[in-house]
């Protein structure tokens, strides 16, 4: 029976991965920072209309509206090229993962086995879709990041996925993180 749940799980998500809004060749890629933002102290609270003016509209969707961005789209892409930095939160500035953590799940989306920062990452339990899942967070503003899955048998020190919608990141490459400690 658990055989069963976890084989209607995965094809539950890949029916989602397969239908989420088709993004065209003007798809924005990941937003890169030579410099690490202000990280916010406190929860960020902003209305819909304040988030719009901060977020383009895929990311709003994803975001705000717990969306999913297509696999092996132009952020996918450039995440796997990326070298050492830091992804923070694209809406609030939150640092959420380091590069020490990514990993290549082949699965069409940026993944990491670890948050970088503990405190700005969340996860709850997400009962949508028919399907019980761990969505992920983040912890200062309430972005949507994507979802959490343990057991899949990746040889990584902990086995747990989180993947995410590189569209909600904002990677800053570790020169950029050190030059600001200075």
């Amino acid at each position: 029976m658990k055989t069963i749940l976890t084989i209607l799980s995965a094809l539950t998500i890949m029916l989602i991965a397969c239908t989420a809004d088709n993004q065209s060749s003007n798809e924005k890629p990941m937003e890169t920072s030579k410099t690490a933002p202000t990280e916010p102290t406190k929860k960020v609270v902003k209305t819909d209309a304040e988030w719009k003016e901060i977020l383009t509209p895929e990311q709003f969707r994803v975001a705000r509206k717990s969306g999913t961005e297509r696999p092996n789209g132009a952020t996918y892409k450039q995440f796997k090229e990326q070298g050492a930095g830091a992804y923070h939160c694209a809406g609030c500035g939150a640092k959420l993962f380091s590069s020490k953590e990514k990993f290549d799940a082949r699965c069409g989306w940026p993944a990491f086995y670890d948050p970088a920062n503990a405190e700005n990452v969340t996860t709850k339990e997400d009962r949508s879709l028919g399907t019980i899942r761990t969505e992920v967070n983040c912890a200062k503003c309430d972005a949507h990041l994507g979802h959490l899955f343990k057991g899949e048998g990746f040889n990584t020190p902990k086995d747990q996925r989180f993947c995410i919608n590189g569209i909600v990141l904002k990677f800053v490459p570790e020169k950029a993180t050190e030059d600001k400690a200075e």
